[in-house]
C-alpha cells in the first residue's frame, strides 16, 4: 500500500522549513511531510563548510517573516543561520515531519487520479520506495548539491599541491602558514579570502574580470536600537521593511543611474585602498551595477587584508597549471601550496527531479514560469526560487503564503487540480538571459522561460509580488481549476 499525503515538501533547508511552518499554520487540515535527500536539515547552510561561510544578505530579510532574528549580527555566520533554521523547525513542530535520506528521483502526475507519484531513493543500497501526494511543493534550491562548477582547467593534474572546490570543503584541508591561490571573485571568494588570510602565509585571489564589491557593517545599529525599546516582533518588522526599502531603492537607482552608482562603488574602493592601488584594473567591472549580483564584504575585511599585504588581487587569464601553481597568459607564474576553485555552482531545476505529466516527460525549457513559482501545463506543483536582487526568503515567504491561499481556494471550490495555462495568445516566451551570473547563463537551455507580460514575467520586485501573490486573485483566469 503506497502512502498518500495531501502535500509533500521537497527539501528541509531554509525554504522547506519555512514552507512547512506556513502549511501548518494556514492549512491545518492538510497532511504533509518534508522529504530531505541528505541526513541532516539546513540545506545550503549545512552543506557548505568552508572557512568564514556567512550570508551576504542581512538576517532581518533573510530571516522568516514569522520568526524574528535575535542575533547581534545582521550579516552573520553559517552556523548561526543553520541554528536559526533548526530552532524554527523545533519551535513550530515541523522537525518531526522531516524524512531524511528521501531523495526524489522522479515525479509523475495523473490527471485521472489527481495526484503525483514520487519515486524515492534512499541510498546505501536500500530499495527505492514510492509516495503519492495531491500537491508537490519543491524547496530544493537551485544548484546541484553533489558537485560545484569547475571549468576545464588545462594541466591541473600537474599541480603537486591540493586543489579543492569550496562546495567539497572538508575539515582536513590545511591552509595555516601556506600560500593559498583562490580562483574566482564571486560571493564565495569574498567570504573565503579574508577568512583564510587570517591564518595563511598569503592569499592570492585570481580573477578573470573584476566584480563590484560593497562593504557593509556586520551589525544593524538601527535594528539593535529598536530591539531595546520595542517588542521583538515589532522591532524586527520595522527593521525588515527598512532594509527591504533601502535595498529596492539602491537597485532601482543602479538600473536608472548606473554611472552614478558605479562612481560611488568605485569611489569607496579607492577610499579604502588609496591612490597607489590599481582600482581600475582590479575593481572596475565592464558591466553596470546589478547586471550581476553585487558582492558584499563585512567591515571592509577584504580591503584591510590588501592594505596589510596578506591578500593580493591578480586580474588575468589562466594559461595552464604547473607543478608549483598556475601560469598566466601574461607569463607570470603564481606559486601556491593550496589552490581553491571558487568558480561557481551547477544550476539545476527542481533538484534534477524528472517530471512526467499524464505520461509525457516535461521539458522545463518548453514551459513558462508562472508568478515565479509554477509552470505552464504542470498541475499542482510549486517551486520556490528567491530573488537575485534581494534576500531569498522574501520571495520564499510570499511563495508559501500564495501556496496556502491556493490550497485553501481549491478546498473551497472543490477543485482537485490547478494548472497555469497560456490562455492569452499575445504572451510570448522570453529568456532569462538578462540575468548575468554565470551559473544562470550556463543553465538557460534547461530552465523554464518567462513570458512577455504578467503573470508570466518576472520583475524581481518584492512590492509588486506582495500585490501579486499576497493580495492578487488566485482564480485569475490563467490558473485553471478542475
Amino acid at each position: 500500500m503506497v502512502e498518500h499525503l495531501d502535500v509533500l515538501v521537497v527539501g528541509a533547508g531554509l525554504s522547506g522549513i519555512g514552507a512547512a511552518v506556513h502549511l501548518k499554520q494556514r492549512c491545518p487540515n492538510k497532511t504533509f511531510a518534508i522529504l530531505e535527500g541528505r541526513e541532516s536539515s539546513g540545506g545550503t547552510w549545512d552543506l557548505f563548510r568552508y572557512p568564514g561561510i556567512r550570508s551576504d544578505s542581512d538576517m532581518y530579510t533573510l530571516g522568516y517573516s514569522f520568526k524574528p532574528w535575535r542575533g547581534d549580527k545582521a550579516i552573520t555566520d553559517g552556523e548561526s543561520i543553520l541554528n536559526y533554521i533548526r530552532d524554527t523547525a523545533r519551535e513550530y513542530g515541523v522537525d518531526t515531519l522531516i524524512r531524511y535520506r528521501h531523495r526524489v528521483v522522479s515525479a509523475s502526475w495523473s490527471s485521472d487520479a489527481a495526484r503525483w507519484t514520487l519515486d524515492i531513493s534512499h541510498g546505501d543500497g536500500k530499495p527505492p520506495s514510492r509516495l503519492t501526494c495531491s500537491f508537490l511543493y519543491c524547496c530544493s534550491g537551485y544548484y546541484e548539491y553533489s558537485e560545484g562548477y569547475t571549468p576545464e582547467l588545462k594541466g591541473r593534474d600537474r599541480f603537486q599541491g591540493r586543489i579543492v572546490h569550496p562546495q567539497k570543503w572538508t575539515p582536513d584541508i590545511e591552509y595555516a602558514d601556506k600560500r593559498v591561490l583562490l580562483i574566482g571573485s564571486g560571493a564565495t571568494a569574498m567570504t573565503l579570502v579574508p577568512e583564510m588570510a587570517k591564518k595563511a602565509a598569503h592569499v592570492t585571489m585570481l580573477q578573470r574580470s573584476p566584480t563590484y564589491v560593497i562593504s557593509r557593517p556586520s551589525k544593524d545599529a538601527i535594528g539593535l536600537a529598536l530591539r531595546k525599546t520595542l517588542p521583538a516582533r515589532l522591532a524586527y518588522g520595522i527593521t525588515r521593511w527598512k532594509n527591504v526599502l533601502i535595498t529596492m531603492a539602491f537597485y532601482q537607482l543602479s538600473r536608472r543611474r548606473p554611472k552614478l552608482v558605479k562612481r560611488g562603488l568605485i569611489g569607496q574602493v579607492k577610499k579604502q585602498l588609496g591612490p597607489d592601488f590599481d582600482v581600475r584594473k582590479h575593481f572596475t567591472p565592464t558591466y553596470n551595477p546589478w547586471d550581476q549580483r553585487l558582492c558584499a564584504i563585512t567591515e571592509g575585511d577584504l580591503f584591510s587584508g590588501i592594505r596589510k599585504g596578506s591578500i593580493s588581487i591578480v586580474t588575468d587569464h589562466i594559461d595552464t597549471f604547473t607543478e608549483k601553481g598556475i601560469l598566466l597568459k601574461s607569463g607570470q607564474e603564481l606559486e601556491a601550496d593550496l589552490i581553491v576553485t571558487a568558480t561557481g555552482l551547477n544550476m539545476t531545476f527542481l533538484g534534477s527531479v524528472k517530471l512526467v505529466v499524464d505520461g509525457q516527460p516535461v521539458n522545463p525549457h518548453d514551459t513558462l514560469n508562472y508568478k515565479g513559482m509554477m509552470f505552464s501545463d504542470v498541475p499542482n506543483l510549486v517551486a520556490t526560487f528567491g530573488y537575485i536582487n534581494a534576500s531569498w526568503t522574501l520571495k520564499a515567504d510570499l511563495t508559501a503564503e500564495y501556496s496556502c491561499r491556493l490550497l485553501n481556494h481549491m478546498d473551497r471550490v472543490g477543485a482537485k487540480q490547478c494548472t497555469p495555462r497560456r490562455v492569452d495568445p499575445t504572451v510570448t516566451p522570453e529568456s532569462f538571459d538578462a540575468f548575468g551570473p554565470g551559473y544562470i547563463q550556463r543553465a538557460l537551455a534547461k530552465l523554464p522561460q518567462q513570458g512577455s507580460k504578467l503573470p508570466w514575467k518576472l520583475f524581481q520586485n518584492y512590492l509588486l509580488d506582495i500585490f501579486l501573490l499576497r493580495m492578487g486573485k488566485v482564480d485569475d483566469g490563467t490558473m485553471q481549476f478542475r
